[in-house]
């Protein structure tokens, strides 16, 4: 199986199994018991834990007390968005996020709204890219957070982020960046970004599921959303070690970002040259402005993805669409039709994305035998277009 599907999750590293097994066996003296307990093991897990959180905040350019270990990405914007929302003064009720966050994050958006905050989105333009004169007509002192993702999951699209930290800070607002992709896959350092809470979750950089953390800056405000001793009183819970270890393994691991970026950026413009060759009517969405250099987001004329997706797997490789499945089918993914893309072309839309297993042999074989596939489809679509 050649696996492309690497912005939805990565396989672990050996070496993150390998860190994991005594911690989850118990073979390990105490690193099984709960970091909270005052016992001999329980105190072993605690100096375990603080090793890995300055592992962490080494990697991440933080400080160690201003890591939150969560079960992932999605609680940590989570907590970030309400801890900060309900941290804010009582006049600042209005949160910003961007129109193409992730569709999980878009439903926390809603559920503000419905719950009465007003909830304002940044547009994006055509390829992509945030409107950032719009965002900053929507800063004001009414605004208790934004809340922006470092990097698109489906076009790849690096947002401002330093510059949207500029206008919110303007406004007295914190700025939450949900940096999911974006961690492992280009240079980061929490000291310099200009957020105030930075999300990040394992699983993307060749670490496990169900762990991540929130990084928060210490002294900006904010309110507990889980209650408990744990993290600092920040997020009640006890501490999934065994993750935590797999988590802080997986960093030290990216020693070599900006190589394993121009290596990555490579194979994918390699990808895409290759595919426009020998399939003209083929098209890529932001193929001009920056974005991570392992995602290739395209369409294959209006053939539908599924379509697509099914002569992928016949060739043995993991892809994904980017339609989003509903009760009566697929609707066009939100991040195209933010970007106004017409539905039947959205709903042509794969999702390639390569990542550090990703060979030049596996984006070779993809070359030479995907267009005979699509060829004859995309010349029976021309034959009958009106």
């Amino acid at each position: 199986m050649i696996y492309l599907d690497h912005n939805a999750t990565t396989p672990p590293a050996p070496a993150v199994v390998a860190a994991m097994l005594p911690v989850l066996s118990g073979l390990s003296s105490g690193l099984w018991a709960n970091a909270s307990s005052q016992h001999g093991p329980g105190q072993e897990a605690r100096r375990a834990l603080g090793a890995m959180r300055t592992t962490v905040a080494r990697v991440l350019g933080c400080k160690p007390a201003e890591v939150v270990f969560t079960s992932g990405a999605t609680e940590a914007n989570h907590l970030a968005v309400r801890g900060l929302l309900d941290a804010a003064p009582p006049e600042r009720r209005r949160v910003v996020f961007s129109s193409v966050e992730h569709a999980g994050h878009l439903r926390l958006a809603r559920a503000l709204s419905d719950g009465g905050v007003q909830v304002d989105f940044i547009p994006v333009q055509s390829d992509g890219t945030l409107d950032v004169s719009a965002a900053g007509a929507l800063m004001g002192p009414d605004v208790a957070l934004v809340s922006l993702m470092a990097a698109n999951n489906e076009t790849g699209v690096l947002m401002p982020v330093t510059e949207v930290a500029a206008l919110a800070h303007a406004a007295g607002a914190p700025l939450h960046v949900d940096a999911t992709q974006f961690i492992g896959k280009q240079p980061f350092a929490f000291s310099t970004c200009g957020a105030d809470a930075v999300s990040l979750s394992a699983h993307k950089l060749q670490g496990p599921k169900g762990v991540g953390a929130l990084l928060l800056r210490q002294g900006v405000p904010f309110a507990p959303q889980t209650l408990g001793s744990q993290e600092r009183g920040r997020r009640g819970g006890t501490e999934n070690l065994a993750g935590i270890v797999g988590l802080a393994v997986a960093l030290e691991l990216l020693d070599d970002v900006s190589a394993e970026a121009a290596r990555l950026a490579g194979l994918r413009d390699a990808l895409e040259c290759g595919l426009a060759r020998a399939l003209p009517t083929m098209h890529v969405w932001s193929r001009g402005v920056p974005r991570l250099p392992g995602t290739s987001y395209l369409r294959f004329g209006q053939l539908p993805a599924e379509v697509v997706l099914h002569r992928l797997d016949r060739l043995g490789v993991a892809a994904s669409s980017g339609a989003a499945c509903s009760s009566g089918g697929s609707e066009p993914s939100h991040v195209l039709t933010a970007m106004g893309v017409p539905a039947a072309e959205a709903l042509a839309a794969v999702r390639l994305s390569l990542g550090r297993t990703t060979t030049a042999e596996e984006v070779a074989y993809l070359l030479h035998t995907l267009p005979p596939l699509l060829e004859p489809l995309l010349r029976e679509e021309m034959l009958t277009a009106p």
